[in-house]
């Protein structure tokens, strides 16, 4: 199979539709709180569609909407309208959706190397409950502000898409417009794939109700392997909307694909035109934008010369970076500090957290933590204070008590003896003691090292320095 895949070229656009997290709905003065416990409790008139009710624009969505634009170099219209997206389904009282068709808001533009067609802005539907022989309808989603960003079809892999996930996820945390959790619904990837052997494009066909970025690889994995199965066979591939099955991990057809005519589209009546530039201030809205994550990944590889892995934890985790940077600043930059300082915090601060005895630690200890106090671990670590077992035990101290380090390892009986003259008795007994190894060691064995510093240690209580006592034993038994 994979020679034959190797004939064949997959193209992949991608829509994706986020909720923005507006104080209100879109259209109405309803709490924009779509995962309120009680169902049909953040609704009104407007959102239910009852006769005789007039939408209003919600401003603060249009003003998200450019700072998205402006973020991925988009272009933002100036005269904009809403139109009427007319099909049935039992989510939309209505008939229809208010959306954009003809004159979106931002058009181009470019994210984690892909081109962008356009984003426009629209309302979400209410969500269907189903149950064994009757559903029900929940409104508090209805109305909800909901970006569709349209990419060109310019991915090819299961990779170009998770990669484009991930960093549209990041954007939109980093400019505050929406938290874009895909398990809650509040970012929705759906996938436009076609599989062909020549430059022109094949059939396109649509897979939806995917539930995590994750999902999306393995639903465009198994559609590349589907549709060149089914071409090699001499079938027709028909024009589709797919759907994906999580527990199975395979697609499976819902209906035929719909076309722009399908959904007559129309200008939204109740609605006024819009003329952008007169309503907001682009140049104040780009002015007050936050560094970016592509930006910070370039900056922060570049000052601080860390791991790639790390660079990752900390643009996926801002408040880890910030408190990152703070240690940084209080050791003075020193680039062999930082590079322990990144690799206590990306592995042992985060392995901590994860320990049970973490797992209900309510605050938020890149707050709590003291970066100050984190820089003197690391110094006391550098200078052979502390060995890394005590280190440990100090951080997790630490993490709950924000005490000095210095002086927990002191009350824990924990700071490395570095006094050759203090250490040099333990050595002695320990050479004293074991004479076979001794004689094994001076033949060669130099393995035995490892035996006689772990003896050492555990006679100092883990307070002796590894790097003295081996100087010591190779002074000693020579």
């Amino acid at each position: 199979m994979t020679n034959i895949m190797k004939k064949y070229t997959a193209t992949i656009g991608l829509e994706i539709h986020a909720h923005l997290k507006t104080k209100t709905k879109m259209f109405s003065m309803s709490l924009n709180d779509p995962h309120h416990a009680d169902p049909n409790q953040n609704i009104s008139p407007v959102d239910m569609a009852h006769p005789g009710t007039l939408p209003t624009i919600n401003k603060k969505a249009l003003e998200y909407m450019i700072r998205i634009g402006l973020a991925v170099d988009g272009s933002i219209a100036n005269y904009t309208e809403f139109d009427r997206k007319n099909y049935f389904y039992p989510d939309i009282p209505k008939g229809y959706q208010i959306s954009q068709h003809k004159y979106p808001i931002v058009t181009g533009g470019k994210l984690a190397g892909f081109a962008l067609t356009q984003i426009h802005l629209e309302e979400d539907t209410a969500t269907s409950k189903h149950f064994d022989n009757h559903s029900l309808i929940d409104y508090n989603r209805a109305g909800t502000p909901l970006m569709e960003l349209v990419t060109e079809p310019v991915l090819h892999s299961a990779e170009d898409v998770m990669k484009f996930a991930q960093e549209l996820q990041l954007l939109l945390r980093y400019l505050e417009v929406g938290d874009a959790n895909i398990e809650k619904g509040e970012m929705r990837v759906e996938v436009n794939i076609s599989v062909s052997k020549i430059k022109k494009l094949g059939t396109k066909i649509e897979i939806k109700n995917i539930g995590s970025i994750s999902a999306a690889g393995k639903a465009v994995d198994f559609e590349i392997h589907r549709q060149i199965q089914a071409l090699e066979n001499g079938e027709t591939l028909p024009q589709e909307t797919r759907g994906w099955d999580d527990q199975k991990e395979i697609t499976f057809s819902q209906r035929s694909k719909e076309n722009a005519k399908d959904y007559r589209y129309f200008p939204e009546p109740d609605l006024p035109k819009l003329y952008l530039h007169d309503i907001f201030d682009l140049k104040k809205i780009q002015s007050e934008l936050p560094e970016l994550p592509e930006v910070k990944r370039i900056r922060l590889a570049k000052d601080y010369g860390i791991k790639s892995e790390d660079v990752e934890a900390y643009i996926s985790t801002p408040w880890m970076a910030y408190f990152f940077e703070n240690t940084s600043f209080h050791l003075k930059n020193e680039n062999e500090l930082i590079q322990s300082a990144s690799n206590y915090i990306t592995s042992d601060i985060i392995g901590i957290l994860k320990s049970d005895e973490f797992q209900n630690y309510e605050k938020n200890i890149w707050d709590e933590l003291s970066s100050e106090n984190f820089a003197k671990l690391i110094k006391m670590i550098n200078k052979g204070d502390l060995g890394s077992r005590g280190a440990k035990e100090i951080l997790s101290r630490m993490i709950i008590t924000n005490l000095d380090p210095e002086i927990l390892a002191h009350e824990m009986g924990l700071k490395q003896g570095n006094n050759p003259e203090a250490l040099k008795a333990v050595v002695q007994k320990i050479i004293a003691d074991n004479p076979d190894q001794v004689k094994e060691f001076i033949a060669g064995k130099e393995t035995l090292m490892k035996f006689f510093v772990g003896m050492a240690m555990k006679e100092t209580k883990g307070t002796g320095n590894p790097q003295i006592l081996t100087d010591l034993f190779n002074d000693l038994m020579k």
